[in-house]
Formats: structure tokens, sequence, C-alpha cells
């Protein structure tokens, strides 16, 4: 009677280890598919940003070779207006050929005027721009001291200073990435925010990532005043 129950026993034992090492097996196959989601939901995001960069890149370079063409076209009209005024000298006792060559120079001032204001025009669009540009620079990087890492995962790290008055040089950070619903998720904070949650939530309804940021910075300089 013993012995049945003993064999009972083990025989159940072995059923339930069959069933468990089942489970554990679809539970890792499922683990590794969601993981490889995760890393190219990751690598996405990161490759959104470094284009982002590259393009303010581009807008730079872009002005810089305006301003190269600008140069040149200032130096063709004036080798032409030099040209004109030899001309004029060489031809001074014929009367017809200097109106002609004063009409001519009358053209090119006007031309010269018409280019000199587009290019004002132009270099006064393109200096507003950069100075947008130099702006947001400077609102990253000066005022809020606010530097960008990209760290192991494909996951974005943010580094806040000038946060504490005795200590500025003292990072604030936390880590950003990308969930398999392709939402902005937030952890890993130093110091711990309590807070963190809701403003992941906030940037995930409104997209407003300008606006998350500064919202972390005001709760990290509130831990230190209090």
């Amino acid at each position: 009677m013993v012995e049945d129950e003993l064999a009972l026993f083990d025989k159940s034992i072995n059923e339930f280890w069959n069933r468990f090492k089942s489970t554990v097996s679809d539970t890792s196959c499922q683990m590794v598919g969601l993981r490889e989601n995760y890393k190219d939901s990751l690598k996405a995001f990161a490759e959104k940003l470094s284009v982002k960069l590259k393009e303010e890149e581009r807008m730079v370079e872009m002005f810089l070779e305006y301003q190269n063409q600008i140069c040149r076209q200032n130096k063709l009209i004036q080798d032409k207006k030099d040209n004109l005024l030899r001309l004029i000298a060489e031809v001074k006792d014929k009367s017809q050929e200097v109106e002609a060559l004063t009409a001519n120079i009358q053209d090119l001032k006007e031309e010269y005027a018409r280019k000199k204001e587009t290019i004002s025009t132009a270099n006064r669009a393109n200096e507003e721009r950069l100075k947008r540009l130099q702006k947001s620079a400077d609102l990253y990087k000066d005022r809020l001291g606010l530097e960008i890492r990209k760290i192991y995962g494909d996951k974005l790290q943010f580094i806040f200073t000038n946060i504490d008055p005795k200590h500025p040089e003292s990072p604030f950070m936390f880590t950003l990435s990308l969930n398999e619903a392709r939402d902005y998720e937030v952890s890993d904070s130093a110091p711990y925010l309590e807070c963190l949650a809701e403003f992941q939530e906030n940037v995930r309804k409104t997209n407003n990532f300008s606006a998350f940021l500064a919202n972390v910075r005001k709760a990290f300089t509130a831990m230190v005043y209090n």
C-alpha cells in the first residue's frame, strides 16, 4: 500500500516538473521576441535624434555656403564695374561710346543695388535663423546645463548640471527610451523623482518634449532647495 502511494506521488512530481519546463521554455521565447522589438524601437528613436542633429548641421553648412556665394558674386560685380571704368577711360574722347558706357554703368549700378538689397535681406533672414538656433543651443547647454549621451541598450541618458548652486557640476540625470508601443519610457532618475511617472504620462499625451525637459529640471531644482 505504501509503495503504491509512493509511486503515485513520484508520478505526480514528474508530471508537474514536465509542465513547469514547458511553461518556462514558452516564456523564454516570448521574452526574446519582446526584447528584440524593444531594441529595434530604441534604435529607431536614436536614429531619429541623429537625423535631427544632422539636419541642424546641414542648415549651418548651407548658410556658410550661401555666404561664400555672396562673396563670389560681389567680386564678380566689382570686377565688371572696374572693367567698365577702364573702358570709359579708353573711349572718353568718343561721346557716343561714352554715353553707351554710361548707360551700361547705370544699369550695372541698378543691378548692383538690387543684388545688394537681395543679399542684405538674405543675410538678415539667415542671421535671424542662426540666432534662433544659437538661442536653442544656449538654452540646452548653458542655461539648462543639459548633456545627452547614448548609453547601453540604445537608451539615452539626459544629464543636467548647474542645478545645485553650491555644487554646480553635480549631475542630475534620468534615462529615456522607447517601449514596444513607441511611447516614451523614463527611468533611472538620480536623484530619484517621485513625479517622474507623471511627467512621463504628460509627454506621452502632449508630445511636448521641451516642456517635459523643463519640468524635470524644475523638479530636480525643487529637490535641491527643499
